[in-house]
């Protein structure tokens, strides 16, 4: 039984590689019809499978077809971002962020915001001095609601609170938590609610794809938040991963966990890299991992969706952060499909 399983996997995996090189596998080929994307994949079993993406990027046309044509949701790198869109306090810029809501609409794709509260890639009028608790309440609370007003209707989720907890479970000494508490992240929740009432809410961390210190204390906090009736409607789990470190194998079951609390949860920004060069053996494993992420996606109901960290490795982030390092991504520099797309796809299917 299991010899006959493992034979229809891989006469699955041989007709998908098959189809998307192009070459006929059944009547739907024979009749010229186009093998389904990502998403359409994605979608029939209620997801979105969604692509982040940078300004600079837009002017590669083989790049910016391929991101209009395989993926049903778009993230913005950079551009929704603090720095971005409020350079000078009080003087908004919402430029970058509209190309790629545009970009998006054209192709019908959803938007998820990205992000509102976050202590890195914070303007130098924001961190080059002190403020009163009173003073940053009012920067943070204009700043939120501003721009969630802005890209109200246009953006299906937010970001609101990024990256604020270490990895031991201790809130993160960001300006916005030194200045102002553990509140600041009820009150983010509230404004952008106030000023988008249909937006879904998301805290998006890294390292939290586990159960362990850094998502318990996301667990708590959501567990505190909804018991106050605070805006909370969903967990990002980045999964920002590497071969190097080992697969998260609870993966599954912390996701199941934030169900439990009445929160969708979604896999924001992936990627999975690896200590270059990119041998066949990693490439497999790679594959590997981004089969089993999407499954464990697939296999919890308010799990809604996977978004890849850009997808291709000419546009990724990794080997300028992480020297040595990269090859992170479904498509290689050449645009080309590596075996974790076929896994993916395979998952999906």
């Amino acid at each position: 039984m299991r010899t006959a399983r493992t034979r229809l996997r891989l006469a699955g995996a041989l007709a998908t590689v098959l189809v998307a090189a192009g070459v006929a596998t059944g009547p739907a080929a024979q009749a010229g019809q186009a093998p389904p994307t990502l998403a359409e994949l994605a979608q029939r079993h209620g997801r979105y499978f969604g692509s982040a993406t940078d300004n600079p990027e837009l002017t590669d046309e083989p790049y910016t077809a391929l991101l209009g044509s395989e993926f049903g949701q778009i993230t913005p790198g950079n551009g929704m971002k603090w720095y971005a869109t409020e350079p000078q306090q009080g003087v908004f810029d919402f430029t970058q962020g509209d190309e790629i809501v545009n970009l998006a609409r054209a192709h019908r794709q959803k938007v998820r915001g990205h992000t509102l509260v976050w202590h890195s890639q914070l303007p130098d009028w924001l961190t080059s001095r002190d403020w009163t608790a009173a003073e940053l309440r009012a920067v943070l609370k204009k700043h939120i609601q501003t721009e969630v007003r802005h890209y109200r209707g246009k953006v299906f989720a937010w970001d609101v609170v990024n990256e604020a907890f270490n990895e031991d479970g201790t809130y993160r000494e960001t300006v916005f938590y030194k200045t102002l508490g553990p509140g600041y992240i009820a009150d983010a929740l509230r404004w952008a609610h106030q000023a988008d009432p249909r937006v879904k809410l998301y805290l998006n961390d890294y390292n939290i794809e586990a159960i362990g210190p850094k998502s318990d204390a996301y667990y708590q906090l959501a567990k505190e938040l909804k018991a106050k009736g605070v805006p909370l409607h969903g967990i990002g789990f980045q999964a920002h991963l590497a071969l190097q470190y080992g697969y998260p194998d609870t993966l599954e079951d912390n996701l199941r966990r934030f169900s439990r609390l009445g929160l969708d949860t979604s896999l924001t920004e992936v990627d999975v890299r690896m200590q270059l060069p990119a041998t066949e053996e990693k490439l497999a494993q790679q594959a590997e991992w981004y089969r089993e992420l999407t499954e464990a996606c697939l296999a919890v109901r308010r799990c809604v969706g996977i978004t890849i960290w850009d997808y291709t490795d000419k546009y990724s982030w990794i080997p300028a952060f992480f020297p040595g390092e990269g090859a992170a991504l479904p498509w290689d520099e050449q645009l080309r499909p590596k075996p974790a797309y076929y896994a993916i796809r395979e998952a999906l299917s």
